[in-house]
C-alpha cells in the first residue's frame, strides 16, 4: 500500500472564493494546543492597563469626551455649551 500524503487543502466556493480548510490532524491539534485567546490583540490590550503611558492617553481621551458629552447634552436641554472646564478623572 503506498504511503499516504497529509496536506492542507482549501475548499472554494463557486466562486472560486475560500470558504473552508481541511488539514492534517497533527496540524490542527498543533493550531489548537497554542490557541488561547482567539484573537491576538487579546494579549496587547492585556498589557495595555499596565502601561502609563497608554493609561494617562485613555484618561485624557476620556476626559475630553466627558467634556463634549456634558456640552452636547447641555445644548439639548437648551443651555449653553461650557468647553472650557475639563472633568478631572477620578481613577
Amino acid at each position: 500500500m503506498p504511503a499516504l500524503t497529509l496536506r492542507r487543502q482549501f475548499i472554494v466556493d463557486s466562486g472560486g472564493r475560500r470558504v473552508a480548510v481541511a488539514l492534517p490532524i497533527e496540524e490542527y491539534e498543533a493550531l489548537m494546543a497554542g490557541k488561547g485567546d482567539t484573537d491576538p490583540r487579546d494579549a496587547l490590550m492585556a498589557q495595555a492597563s499596565h502601561d502609563e503611558r497608554f493609561m494617562s492617553d485613555l484618561r485624557e481621551t476620556m476626559d475630553a469626551f466627558a467634556v463634549a458629552d456634558r456640552s452636547s447634552w447641555d445644548l439639548l436641554r437648551g443651555g449653553h455649551s461650557d468647553t472650557s472646564t475639563a472633568v478631572p478623572h477620578t481613577a
